[in-house]
């Protein structure tokens, strides 16, 4: 399996997950679990693929990174839809998973079949995992809450399973942020294996940090007294947790006090 095959897979998974989206909304439920999870399967048929013709996980170069990005974007929506029926969350995962592809599939990347040592770690691959399906739940929060902010008012808290209220969002950040939470303590593992030590105060580590406690924060400041005032600080400030995401994902790498100095830096290579 080699990157030319990427289209010949990515195109029919995203068919599948725009029909699963279209069922969805239609509240077809036989089909849209059968047309997502067809192309769920298709897309992680390439990255079995590629993981074999490698040597080694699709993980090291941002490229490979995207793939489970677009890979877990789906996963994510479809768990959410099989939990809480929202018809429209395929939709927001479909379109986040195809902006990813698309990058790939206009900009694709070497793909080396190097491993530098520090990667060759049996907690990485589970450390990068984890970490790329909360990215993926977090990623569909924000969506939401861009969505509810464009609306120019925030819903009036109530349980119901109205596109308006703000459960959906509380349900992905708080089953993202356990996820994030085993992922850092993969991390730590994989760390004092490669380097000696848990946790060293990297700059990719420090900023999992704050990325983390934006995140637990917003959970908490959800827990008092929901009024619509809160509500809108909520999703304003849900919107700087998933910058601070970014920065920990891939904007790390730009950061003069990263340079020749991050052990994390070796993706962008």
């Amino acid at each position: 399996m080699t990157w030319s095959h990427f289209p010949y897979f990515a195109l029919p998974a995203v068919l599948c997950w725009i029909a699963g989206a279209w069922f969805s909304i239609k509240e077809r439920k036989a089909q849209t679990f059968a047309m997502t999870a067809l192309g769920i399967l298709i897309f992680f048929a390439y990255i079995i693929g590629m993981w074999i013709s490698l040597d080694r996980p699709p993980l090291r170069t941002m490229g490979e990174t995207r793939l489970w990005y677009s890979f877990f974007m789906p996963v994510a929506g479809l768990i959410t839809w099989s939990r809480w029926r929202y018809r429209w969350i395929l939709s927001f995962s479909t379109l986040m998973a195809l902006v990813f592809v698309c990058i790939n599939l206009f900009k694709p990347e070497i793909h080396s079949t190097t491993l530098m040592p520090a990667l060759q770690s049996p907690w990485f691959a589970p450390h990068v995992i984890v970490y790329m399906f909360c990215y993926a739940l977090f990623g569909a929060a924000t969506c939401v809450a861009l969505f509810l902010l464009v609306k120019k008012h925030t819903p009036q808290e109530h349980k119901t399973s109205s596109p308006q209220t703000l459960d959906l969002i509380d349900n992905l950040i708080n089953v993202g942020l356990s996820f994030m939470t085993i992922g850092m303590l993969f991390g730590a593992l994989w760390a004092k294996e490669a380097w000696g030590t848990y946790w060293a105060w990297d700059p990719k580590e420090t900023w999992a940090a704050i990325t983390w406690l934006c995140y637990l924060v917003y959970v908490h400041a959800r827990l008092h007294r929901p009024t619509p005032a809160r509500n809108r600080f909520c999703l304003w400030f849900l919107i700087f947790s998933f910058a601070c995401l970014q920065m920990c994902w891939w904007g790390i790498n730009y950061l003069p006090a990263a340079q020749g100095k991050s052990v994390h830096t070796y993706n962008m290579k």
